[in-house]
């Protein structure tokens, strides 16, 4: 079974700056993080706060989910950053 994402889940991290978001490969859920360059990148405006990136994830979300996927490798790693 590939990577897929059954839970539109996703949380914001002020400390960080990012979103974080789960896939799941069979049994085993793998967390992926987008940060600020990356959301700046689909959005040059986005704001700073907790709102804005949620936004932003939200509308691009089927574009990183595909990033996600290309960057997910099947082993032990269970964590990536986008």
């Amino acid at each position: 079974m590939a990577l897929h994402f059954p839970n539109p889940s996703r949380s914001y991290d002020p400390a960080r700056h990012c979103v974080f978001f789960w896939g799941h490969d069979e049994s085993r859920e793998i967390t992926f993080e987008v940060g600020s360059a990356t959301l700046k990148s689909f959005q040059p405006a986005l704001g700073s706060d907790e709102r804005a990136y949620l936004v932003a994830f939200d509308e691009f979300r089927e574009a990183l989910l595909e990033i996600a996927k290309k960057k997910y490798v099947r082993g032990p790693q269970n964590r990536y950053s986008i």
